[in-house]
């Protein structure tokens, strides 16, 4: 091909994950597909990617979440333009998908789909979820999506806090909270606000969206809505959340209701509000949030290159999370893209541990309980939502439950704030069961293991200033780093620097 043919050319990209290495971070690396007179001409044997299956209908309804649960088969359904969250016995609902209409394009295409589009400026795909809208909300038009290009979030290779805290080589962070408003929470609300947005220029009378909130829920309903120019309503439960949590609804022009109850107490009431107004629920007792969140799974394979990790750890509250996780998971195993699913672990704070004990009890029987005060505040739940769901999801994949007390997660929150992350307190908890599963020895050296941070750790200073100011009533806080106070004095300044560096490995 003559040079000025090439110069000529137009280039197109197709984003393909680096092959996994346990020495490099992860992340999207560019191919290059040339086309010469409208011909393409694949660079490194790699092939431009196929085109966007516009011809198929693929398609997706609400059915029983039992339905599923059981593998029975079920003449209920629902459209997803119907607003129900809720089956005709009082279940969960879940979102089936068109499988047949999905296998009718095997592994090699919706991997090389899902790469092309990954990280691209056109939209809805460049979002790390949109990039998959055929299977998440695929009968949405393209105009109605409202999207922050959320997704695509790093997966950071914790080689120090592997390596000093676990002698692990392998264990790697999904910082979901690097996002639109610094949690998870947003992979599950462009859908649902998506899905609304759709709904209100059909026409149907929704005057607003409202959720129940520990925080980052409200955060991201708060700022999808306003984008959207969509009112929305936020029950907070008063002085139990953060201030930097609190605000993000408040600057983002939400109605915002501080009731003197706690979360529970604040569900219960949008229940019953949304029952009789025109008001659309946004909690994870709707179907649509799992459909983005169940995204983040999906991204894991992604990049590690379609390899599947032995483990990945979430924290657990209202208990939607592990489910979406786990369907990410089985959707990509159901379609051929992987052959197996990890094992998952649901984590969870000793003061809101109504899961955990249920498993401890060998699964025989579930108590809500009233959720004590903690750290982790956005799972601090007693009575969790997707509890059907959270089970099933564990008992597929060979799961695990465990706990952290207050002092453990934030000693695990320190620990690796020290080695180079600044993570969230729940987060704090997730490395708290992966502490304590591999002193066991449940978690080997060797087993690639994946813990989701849910949250940015900005939403949570107020946490850390008080550990690492040792203010905390009856914690040890024994990896604090308060500063030293010294007079502004030459000879005092290198007193104390002399004193710490001859304590200091010097590397």
């Amino acid at each position: 091909m003559a040079s000025s043919q090439l110069f000529n050319s137009f280039l197109s990209y197709s984003s393909l994950v680096n092959s996994h290495s346990t020495s490099t971070v992860h992340h999207y690396m560019p191919k290059l597909v040339i086309k010469c007179n409208n011909t393409p001409i694949a660079v490194n044997n790699i092939s431009p990617p196929p085109p966007s299956p516009s011809n198929i209908n693929f398609s997706a309804k609400y059915v029983p979440f039992n339905s599923i649960s059981t593998n029975t088969s079920t003449t209920e359904s629902y459209s997803l333009d119907e607003i129900v969250y809720r089956s005709q016995a009082g279940g969960l609902l879940d979102i089936q998908h068109d499988m047949e209409a999905l296998k009718q394009f095997d592994r090699e295409y919706w991997k090389t789909v899902f790469d092309s589009r990954t990280g691209t400026t056109k939209w809805p795909y460049g979002s790390g979820e949109w990039s998959k809208k055929e299977w998440v909300l695929p009968e949405i038009d393209n105009d109605d999506i409202v999207s922050a290009f959320e997704g695509n979030s790093n997966l950071f290779w914790a080689e120090r806090f592997g390596k000093k805290i676990l002698e692990m080589n392998d264990l790697w962070v999904k910082h979901c909270g690097i996002s639109h408003t610094g949690s998870f929470k947003d992979l599950g609300m462009t859908v649902l606000v998506s899905q609304v947005n759709r709904l209100r220029k059909m026409n149907v009378p929704l005057v607003g969206v409202g959720c129940a909130s520990t925080g980052d829920t409200s955060a991201a309903l708060s700022a999808y809505c306003a984008a959207a120019d969509i009112p929305s309503i936020v029950f907070l439960p008063a002085n139990k959340i953060s201030m930097a949590q609190l605000v993000q609804p408040i600057a983002n022009g939400s109605f915002v209701l501080s009731i003197d109850t706690d979360f529970d107490g604040c569900m219960k009431l949008i229940r019953e509000i949304t029952s009789e107004l025109p008001i659309y629920l946004a909690n994870s007792l709707n179907s649509l949030r799992l459909e983005g969140q169940k995204t983040a799974a999906i991204e894991i394979l992604q990049q590690f290159d379609w390899e599947v990790p032995d483990w990945v750890i979430v924290p657990g509250g209202n208990l939607g999370n592990i489910y979406a996780f786990y369907k990410g998971f089985k959707m990509c195993q159901e379609l051929g893209l992987v052959d197996r699913i990890p094992r998952l672990v649901c984590a969870q704070a000793t003061n809101a541990n109504p899961l955990f004990l249920y498993y401890k009890s060998g699964w025989k029987e579930f108590r809500p309980l009233k959720a004590s005060t903690t750290f982790a505040s956005a799972i601090q739940i007693g009575d969790p939502v997707s509890i059907d769901r959270a089970v099933y999801a564990l008992k597929n994949s060979n799961g695990i439950v465990e706990e952290a007390t207050e002092e453990e997660l934030m000693d695990a929150m320190a620990l690796a704030d020290s080695t180079g992350m600044f993570i969230c307190p729940h987060t704090g908890v997730a490395l708290t069961a992966l502490i304590k599963l591999r002193n066991s020895g449940i978690i080997g050296s060797t087993d690639k293991t994946v813990v989701v941070s849910t949250a940015h750790g900005l939403k949570f200073t107020q946490s850390k200033i008080d550990y690492q100011s040792r203010e905390i009533k009856d914690m040890a806080c024994k990896y604090a780093n308060p500063p030293v106070k010294v007079k502004a004095e030459f000879g005092s300044v290198m007193d104390v620097l002399k004193k710490y560096l001859s304590n200091t490995r010097l590397h």
